[in-house]
């Protein structure tokens, strides 16, 4: 009988394909991040607990280009800082990424708010355009000229703040409390530059960002970095404090909370 492919792996193909993964070499990506100051009040209101505000009300946005061998992979990120039991990081609203890929693994693994969408990084000579796009509208965009290059950081450790959740059969609810997962990100950069220039956030009903607005503009960098992530679920969340927000995740939250009656297709 010839192979059937949706039939179940051999322990010797799953053994191969987890060591496939451990000996990814380092990928680098070409990024632009934007990081400023934005409404304190606008900032907490988007932390569904137990996340709360930092000493300060930082957003930061990366927009990366990755060269993928086949296809290239544009990955985007729209955080605000946030902190959870001691430890700061940055709590992602949306992540607009290009390839069905990157996307579910990040959301299924993680889950990261990822979403399918057009990323943009360009530069020609000295000038740099960088944007996030959905659904026709540019929501973000970086645009400026180099102005200098920068001293390399010391390779980093950042921290993601995610909720991961799967929402409930009946329509409403979550079939199991959800965790909190902090996703701990290890970073090298290999080239960093400043840039002089602005960010602009366009209204979006999919994404409105444009409700953390740019107060004041800490800095512009275009650089080329690599990193891996390892996750840890640190606790289980309030399935009821969690769910106000849960329309965060998608563009149409009654798609999840309009179950269908028994019986029916």
């Amino acid at each position: 009988m010839a192979r059937v492919r949706y039939g179940a792996r051999t322990e010797a193909e799953m053994a191969a394909a987890r060591t496939a993964v451990a000996k990814l070499p380092d990928i680098w990506s070409t990024g632009v991040v934007a990081l400023w100051e934005t409404d304190p009040d606008a900032l907490a209101a988007v932390l569904p607990p137990p996340l709360k505000p930092t000493g300060r009300p930082l957003v930061r946005v990366n927009i990366s280009r990755v060269e993928l061998p086949g296809q290239p992979l544009g990955a985007g990120s729209f955080a605000v800082a946030a902190a959870h039991a001691g430890v700061d990081g940055w709590y992602p609203l949306v992540m607009p990424m290009t390839q069905e890929r990157a996307l579910t693994g990040g959301r299924e693994v993680f889950g990261e708010p990822k979403k399918l969408g057009e990323v943009t990084v360009e530069r020609e000579g000295l000038v740099v355009r960088a944007s996030l796009a959905r659904r026709g509208i540019a929501f973000v965009e970086v645009r400026g000229a180099v102005s200098g290059p920068l001293p390399l950081p010391e390779p980093s450790r950042k921290t993601d703040f995610y909720f991961k959740f799967l929402p409930a059969v009946d329509g409403w609810g979550f079939d199991a409390d959800p965790v909190l997962v902090h996703c701990l990100r290890s970073e090298k950069v290999r080239r960093l530059e400043r840039i002089t220039g602005e960010v602009v956030l366009r209204e979006s009903m999919y994404d409105p960002v444009a409700d953390l607005p740019v107060l004041d503009l800490v800095d512009i960098t275009i650089g080329e970095k690599t990193s891996d992530q390892r996750g840890k679920v640190v606790e289980r969340v309030s399935a009821q404090a969690l769910l106000p927000y849960i329309h965060q995740r998608y563009d149409d939250p009654r798609q999840i909370l309009d179950a269908p009656p028994a019986g029916s297709i």
